[in-house]
Order: structure tokens, then sequence, then C-alpha cells
């Protein structure tokens, strides 16, 4: 028979099990992260192996749920919905929060500023890199990590050898006034268009040629509509991964934490295989035959260097001349 005492202490006992168990009861918190690209992408492949690892970690206590190619919200829609709630994470192009009031993003998209992934860790892993995260929080944005894509190729449906070759070509670009004053450079006109409408554009006619890392290329199959490319690694293509900030602050510490060690691993497997899967698209794509590919020669590549030049003096004051000059001395550059 059960002594009073006793069976206090087993009813005390089921209690803190019960109040034990009961997170395991709960719904899981869910995080959508919805992006622009094709699953294939590194930031495809990123976004999934960040899911595979949240919900490990957390033992089914998040669950992520992501969706590509635009199939929640397109380049313009995708930074407001996350300010609203509507999905929890993003990792948009660096290029994207000019529009939101962060213009110092686009030092990213300066032409020839790097020469390498050498060159772009000393920015993305040092202090300039958090230091540009952390402008974010005041749009009620929490910056996580960076991704790359890679190092971007020029396209039309003609040669692009030299800077007269650009002249008057209908050249689409993302958001960004550095974009825009770039091509402006090269005599093109620049035409802002959202990702997900780029390949019936060219194949239309409506613009002539873009400007990708190969991957993007070959997974939107702009090789099929393009018959000429240079390799000219002109400019960068990266991401923030980012999540919205009250979101982000109001999940359990503990939760946290496990999301970070995901994001942390994540992203060096995402950057792990940017410039292998950039390499892969364009041997893909030469093998295609649809585009002709070219290689720009040293005059070549001076002539680009010199034609751009005055894109940095007249963005200075957009990016910030100083941030521009620490980025050079950070590089030891002297473009």
């Amino acid at each position: 028979m059960l002594t009073r005492r006793t069976f206090a202490r087993l009813a005390g006992a089921a209690a803190l099990a019960l109040t034990v168990a009961l997170p395991a009861w709960a719904e899981p918190v869910v995080i959508k992260f919805s992006h622009v690209v094709a699953p294939d992408t590194p930031k495809g492949k990123g976004a999934e192996k960040f899911k595979e690892l949240a919900e490990k970690y957390t033992d089914g206590a998040v669950k992520v749920e992501v969706y590509p190619n635009s199939q929640l919200y397109k380049d313009k829609e995708e930074l407001e919905a996350l300010q609203l709630g509507a999905v929890q994470m993003l990792a948009p192009s660096l290029a994207k929060f000019g529009p939101l009031g962060v213009q110092q993003f686009e030092i990213f998209d300066l032409p020839f500023l790097m020469n390498g992934y050498d060159d772009l860790r000393k920015i993305t892993d040092g202090e300039i890199g958090k230091s540009l995260l952390s402008k974010l929080e005041d749009k009620g944005i929490t910056g996580l990590a960076y991704w790359d894509n890679g190092f971007k190729v020029m396209s039309a449906n003609s040669p692009l050898h030299t800077p007269d070759d650009f002249l008057g070509l209908k050249m689409r670009i993302q958001s960004s006034k550095i974009l825009e004053a770039q091509m402006q450079a090269l005599g093109a006109v620049p035409q802002v268009m959202a990702f997900s409408e780029v390949y019936q554009a060219l194949q239309t006619g409506v613009v002539d040629g873009t400007e990708n890392p190969p991957s993007n290329m070959y997974t939107q199959k702009m090789h099929e509509v393009q018959k000429h490319a240079t390799i000219s690694n002109h400019g960068y293509l990266g991401y923030a991964v980012i999540v919205n900030k009250a979101f982000w602050d109001g999940l359990d510490p503990a939760i946290r934490e496990k999301l970070s060690q995901a994001m942390a691993e994540s992203t060096e497997y995402a950057n792990s295989i940017a410039k292998q899967e950039n390499e892969a698209a364009l041997a893909a794509m030469k093998a295609a035959g649809t585009t002709e590919f070219h290689e720009l020669t040293e005059d070549e590549r001076a002539e680009w260097v010199e034609a751009l030049k005055p894109v940095y003096e007249e963005m200075s004051g957009r990016v910030g001349a100083d941030l521009i000059e620490q980025v050079r001395t950070t590089l030891g550059s002297t473009n």
C-alpha cells in the first residue's frame, strides 16, 4: 500500500516529468526561408543545408520551410515581407539593401574592386563585414552571415570584348545605383528587372544582355538565349542571410544558439561549394555550345578597368568615400 508520503513523491515526479515533456508536444517554431534562385545553386543548396542542420540540432523544435525560385516573393517584394514578418529568413543579394536605405552594401557592386575570393574574405569575415550587417538592425533586420555566389560574367547576343561593344545595349541589372552607373560608363542602357523575369526578357529581346555568376546563368538557362559571354569577373554577387529581428530576438536563447550553430556550418558549406559550382556551370555551358565564351586579355581588361574608373568617383558619395578607402586599404588595392 502506498503511504501518503510515497504517493505525494510519485505525484510530484509525474508532474515534473509532464513539465519536462511539454516542450516536445508544443508546435515547432516555423522558419519560412524564401529566396529567388534555383535549388541547385550555391544559395539554394545552402538553404537546404541550413534546413537540415537547424531541424537536426533543435531536435525538431524548429521546422524550416524553404521556398526557392521566387515561389513566395520576387526581388522587390521579399524584404518588405521579411520586415512585416510574412517570412522569417531571406538571403537577398547585397545590392538589395541600397533601396532599403543601407547604400553601403553597394560597395560590393563596384567593378574590379576585388581580385578573387581571398580579397572577398578579408571584407566579409573582417570588421567591414560585421559593421555592414550591424547597419540593418535599425531596419528591423538581423544579419547572420554572408553567402557567396561568385564573380560575374557579362553576356549578350553580340561579342563583348571592349567597352565599345556595350554601346546602346539594353543590359539587365538588379536594383543598384552602382550597377546602373557601371552600365552607363560602358555605354549600355541599364534595365532594372526582377531575376525571375530575366530569361523571358532575354528570349524575347526586351533586353540584350545581363551579368551573372555562371551558376545563375546556367541554372536559369540563360545560356540558351545568349550567344556570347565574356568571363570578366568584373564584379561580385553575394548574399546576406538575414532574419526578422523581432522574430530572432524572441526565440528561446537555447534555440537561437542552435540555429546560430546551424547557420555557421551551412555558411561554411555554401561558401565552400560556390567556386566549384560556378566552375562546373561554366564547363556545362561551354559544352552545350549555345554560347561562345571569351576570356579577357590583359589589354582588354585594362580597357574595362579604365572605362569603369569614373564609377568610383561618381558613387563615392553614395557608399561613402571613407568606406571605399577602408576597403582599398584592407585589400591593398589601387583600382
